[in-house]
């Protein structure tokens, strides 16, 4: 079940076993875990809690869920955000030039410069476990040292490339999802509308 994963990165995403190794643990280590209180926080959902379906494949329009975050420490140049699947290793989003300062991503904003998710696109891939299946969605804020010069569209390997050995501080929140049915609109349910 549990991968080497370690301990400190286990504690963040919530305590049960990650079973993939995240962005996390590959390019910080525990010592910049939220270092000078920076933290990650979301008006849609609280750490550890369920993430609401608007934000996921169930639903027809859904958008990425709103993100906040505290100021990092002195010294950084640039904010990096990446989303991952810590049951299935499949990054859901990368997302980089955020601004080094307090600041937000808004319900479906589109952020400044984005790279490729599991699927080969730029966008927020949105989370879609198996039926019965809860899977655990870790949002990773990193500040870093230097601004990046990625082209949008990047792979998530060229970033973890780029952001190893730069990290100055990082923030984690967990959302959770368990797949369901997607309901069908019976045509029988309507009333007629003249």
């Amino acid at each position: 079940m549990a991968s080497g994963v370690a301990p400190w990165v286990q504690n963040a995403v919530g305590g049960s076993p990650v079973g993939h190794t995240l962005t996390l643990e590959k390019v910080a280590d525990e010592r910049v875990l939220g270092r000078s209180g920076f933290s990650l926080t979301s008006a849609a959902f609280s750490h550890g809690k369920e993430l609401d379906p608007s934000f996921t494949a169930i639903e027809e329009d859904a958008v990425a869920p709103p993100l906040e975050w505290t100021a990092p420490p002195p010294g950084a140049q640039e904010l990096v955000l990446v989303a991952e699947d810590a049951d299935k290793g499949h990054v859901h989003w990368t997302v980089w030039g955020l601004a080094p300062q307090k600041g937000k991503l808004m319900e479906g904003e589109t952020p400044p410069r984005t790279g490729k998710n599991a699927q080969g696109n730029s966008e927020w891939l949105l989370p879609d476990p198996p039926l019965g299946e809860e899977h655990r969605y870790v949002f990773q804020l990193f500040a870093i040292d230097l601004p990046l010069t990625l082209m949008p569209g990047a792979t998530h390997e060229e970033l973890v490339r780029n952001l190893d050995g730069h990290v100055t501080a990082a923030a984690v929140l967990t959302a959770r999802f368990e797949g369901h049915e997607v309901e069908e609109l019976d045509v029988d349910d309507l009333d007629d509308v003249d």
